[in-house]
């Protein structure tokens, strides 16, 4: 028998429910695979080990399988029941450690975040919290490494889970993003995920980076895991199918840039598959630019949270520090303004997917490979031409399917592109996207 702990979600789920697995044997693969591979569980890491995970919970994981054997005997158990998870340690579990990665947060919550309670009640294993980008700010997470090259990035915020999910040491995890982070550690890891349409999944009990702008989301190896994992994070929808690309209308986002040339090949390689699939290509409208508007309204936000922390801030990493203090330094904006804009900017999109007749938007996840693994905690900002694509739909709220293509041919590194589709979409659009990777694969270590 193959290794449990290389099971995707859907594999793994339909060996539990065939008894040909126990969910004991699962955790105890993903808990052997953790030791094995892991390296430290610190909170700088080291630039010999992936140090995906800062606390492991094994003794528990090992019980509550137990319990989901019990309750997978008895028949009729949820599809993620017996599932091994990682959650981002932003996300609060009661009686358990929440710390965002930092010297500054050292709870223990007394309840578990909505998400966590609707997976813990459909059986799912919690195996562990994994790094997160302190606070969830920034797109890099540097005590983290990258699976496929140490010494390079694993992504961020969401770095240890997609590290995590690449190696195989979980076959689920969760994340959030606020400006790419879901979808940047999936197209440096090789992995894939969803930001759903905004206020899909419950944020409460998640720690915020900034409130009107954050998505909870899963990442997992493959979209079809992916789907399995939202319904159960939001209580609503399914099993998912693929849906064939024939006779769709598919936009080619105009707001590419300049792109890192194995990341232009892949995109390239992606659209030549859609066409070959029957995909009709139009080109998308131009966009208009939001960076700087989502930036004033990210540190508005961002700032009320951490004024918790005043008097404390020399325990900040510097990059953090840095936005912070940038907040501190803002001249005052039209936030009601700021908010009413984006309201705007994401009917400029649902009135084009409508009168286009468009199922999807292609554009590459990230305009770079993976990059070296070191500075992105330096400086406030420094990461900023990761979320140059990612930040305009959490902007919008729209939701993005991102999948992996292949490895680059010049870089060995793995390269994402996104699906991104109409507010309310996102069954749809992973229908597609599990078609779509179908067609290009998943890259394995």
């Amino acid at each position: 028998m193959s290794n449990p702990a290389d099971f995707t979600v859907v594999e793994a789920s339909t060996q539990l429910r065939a008894r040909s697995l126990s969910a004991v044997e699962l955790a105890e693969a993903c808990l052997a695979r953790i030791r094995e591979r892991d390296g430290t569980h610190s909170f700088e890491g080291d630039p010999g080990s992936i140090n995906a995970w800062i606390r492991v919970y094994a003794d528990d994981a090992l019980a509550a399988a137990a319990a989901a054997d019990e309750r997978l005997a008895r028949g009729g158990a949820p599809a993620l029941c017996g599932i091994p998870i990682g959650l981002k340690d932003i996300y609060a579990v009661a009686g358990k450690p929440l710390t965002a990665s930092s010297r500054l947060l050292d709870e223990v919550p007394e309840r578990s975040c909505d998400v966590w309670e609707r997976l813990e009640a459909e059986g799912m294993v919690l195996l562990g919290h994994l790094h997160t980008h302190e606070f969830a700010a920034g797109g890099t997470t540097d005590q983290v490494g990258n699976p496929w090259a140490l010494d390079r990035s694993a992504g961020g915020s969401s770095g240890g889970s997609g590290a995590a999910l690449a190696v195989r040491m979980t076959p689920a995890a969760t994340g959030t993003d606020t400006a790419g982070s879901l979808r940047i550690p999936s197209a440096f890891c090789g992995t894939s995920t969803i930001k759903p349409t905004r206020g899909l999944v419950s944020m409460r009990g998640i720690v915020p980076l900034a409130e009107s702008l954050d998505h909870a989301g899963p990442m997992a190896r493959t979209v079809e895991d992916c789907a399995l994992l939202l319904a159960g994070m939001a209580g609503e929808g399914g099993a998912v199918e693929a849906r064939p690309l024939a006779g769709l209308r598919l936009g080619v986002s105009s707001r590419l840039g300049e792109l890192d040339p194995d990341v232009a090949a892949g995109f390239e390689t992606t659209l030549a598959r859609c066409l070959g699939l029957g995909a009709e290509l139009v080109e998308a409208l131009p966009a208009r630019e939001t960076l700087d508007d989502w930036v004033a309204v990210l540190l508005s936000d961002m700032l009320r949270y951490h004024r918790r922390f005043d008097g404390r801030r020399e325990l900040y990493r510097p990059s953090i520090r840095g936005f912070v203090e940038s907040a501190e330094a803002m001249e005052p904006v039209d936030y009601d303004g700021l908010q009413k804009q984006r309201l705007v900017d994401a009917e400029h999109w649902e009135r084009w997917f409508a009168a286009e007749r468009v199922a999807a938007l292609l554009e590459p996840t990230v305009p770079d490979v993976a990059w070296l693994r070191g500075p992105g905690y330096d400086e406030a900002g420094s990461d900023v031409a990761l979320i140059s694509l990612t930040h305009h739909w959490d902007w919008t709220g729209q939701p993005a399917v991102a999948l992996p293509v292949g490895l680059g041919a010049e870089s060995g590194l793995p390269v994402g592109v996104s699906l991104i589709g109409p507010a309310g979409s996102d069954w749809e659009l992973l229908a597609l996207g599990i078609a779509l990777q179908a067609e290009l694969g998943v890259p394995a270590l």
